[in-house]
């Protein structure tokens, strides 16, 4: 039976972290604070109520009025292999960037309500791979976060860039509110055929999914927050630009959150850069992945290693109703691998097997995900305004 919703937390500012906006009269601003361990203390966790819109007789996404919606990538084989080859990698190199930026450039991509969107340009900056583990497990726990590797889920709750801050009203002299299509407390732009949307693709997610919220349910200028993102320890930037005008955002009940329990790289999601509220949740069930994971990683070592192991207990408590299937599969798959693990050396071809699913498994509940910012149009989609162009 398909999961319809879960309930889970999602990670919001504190109450106590917001202040008066001097820039802009009459709204709000959140302290801003340093990237480091102490960053998590200054969110919440409000439980709240997500739906599976790839679940029967939910409402079909709108990126106009929703802030975001699914596109197809299947089609582009290419890109396919390149996004595969990215997964298992776990990492993505300059190259390889270059390779994805040209496969989208000029691509166009149906929408809802008789839109399509056109790709002009996507930007070298703002161009990410996130990894994390099951239940906020770290599984690269010594790699450093650079400009496009390294980067963890993000655990908050917030929207990717400000129309009028930094860096947008430097590089383009404070004409992006009039060039851009928007939806902001300060005003809006719905005139403008001109976006800017994050294109997100999950290489992987049978855990840690990006939740979104329909834009319909936010209270803006009661609950979207300016903020300022310090950026030294991964982007390098000029000190008028260090530090990255961004959207926080308080919790509400009325808000109404979405997310897909099985999506792949042949699908993403694109939605609007200048405020969809967005973030990672840690799904039902994700606990006993972590605890399985941990058992195989330590397994797989001893065995590497050439030392006797003891199979520890493989028993699995019992999942909530609401973990979704495929991470209800991933975690079977992963208690058999425990319950069957060799106690020979390594070397024989049983233990060798072993050793390759073991990877497999632990590897299948890790979250990858690529993000970047493009430059697009939103347009009829009727000829000749969907025809794609290519570089």
């Amino acid at each position: 039976m398909q999961v319809t919703s879960v309930e889970a937390n999602l990670g919001f500012t504190r109450p106590g972290e917001v202040i008066a906006d001097d820039d802009e009269r009459g709204l709000k601003r959140a302290i801003s604070r340093p990237l480091d361990a102490e960053f998590a203390r200054h969110n919440e966790y409000r439980r709240c109520h997500i739906r599976d819109w790839s679940a029967p007789d939910q409402p079909a996404l709108n990126f106009r009025e929703m802030g975001f919606e699914s596109i197809s990538l299947a089609h582009n084989e290419p890109l396919q292999t390149l996004l595969a080859h990215i997964r298992e990698a776990g990492e993505i190199t300059p190259p390889e960037a270059r390779q994805l930026r040209r496969h989208l450039r000029g691509s166009v991509f149906p929408l809802a309500h008789g839109k399509c969107l056109k790709l002009l340009h996507v930007a070298p900056e703002g161009l990410i791979m996130r990894k994390g583990g099951p239940n906020g497990l770290k599984v690269d726990p010594d790699v450093a976060m650079g400009e496009m590797n390294g980067h963890d889920v993000a655990i908050n709750v917030h929207g990717d860039q400000d129309v009028r801050g930094t860096p947008l009203k430097q590089m383009m002299r404070g004409f992006a509110p009039w060039m851009f299509r928007h939806q902001t407390p300060g005003g809006s732009n719905s005139l403008s055929p001109l976006v800017l949307v994050n294109l997100w693709i999950p290489l992987q997610q049978i855990t840690r999914p990006l939740a979104l919220m329909d834009r319909r349910t936010l209270n803006a200028r009661e609950h979207q927050l300016r903020y300022a993102l310090p950026t030294e320890s991964f982007l390098d930037r000029t000190e008028e630009m260090r530090m990255n005008d961004i959207w926080t955002f308080l919790h509400d009940d009325a808000q109404q959150w979405f997310f897909h329990s099985h999506m792949a790289h042949d699908q993403a999601y694109v939605f609007d850069t200048l405020g969809e509220p967005h973030g990672s949740f840690i799904l039902p069930g994700e606990a006993v992945a972590e605890r399985l994971y941990l058992q195989l990683q330590l397994l797989r070592k001893r065995l590497a290693a050439g030392e006797a192991v003891e199979r520890p207990l493989a028993a699995v408590a019992e999942l909530p109703a609401d973990t979704t299937a495929p991470l209800r599969q991933a975690i079977e798959s992963m208690a058999n691998l425990v319950a069957t693990a060799p106690v020979d050396k390594v070397g024989q071809p049983a233990v060798d097997v072993w050793l390759a699913r073991a990877a497999e498994a632990m590897d299948s509940v890790v979250r990858k995900s690529l993000e970047m910012r493009v430059v697009a149009l939103l347009l009829p989609n009727v000829w000749p305004f969907n025809r794609a162009t290519r570089a």
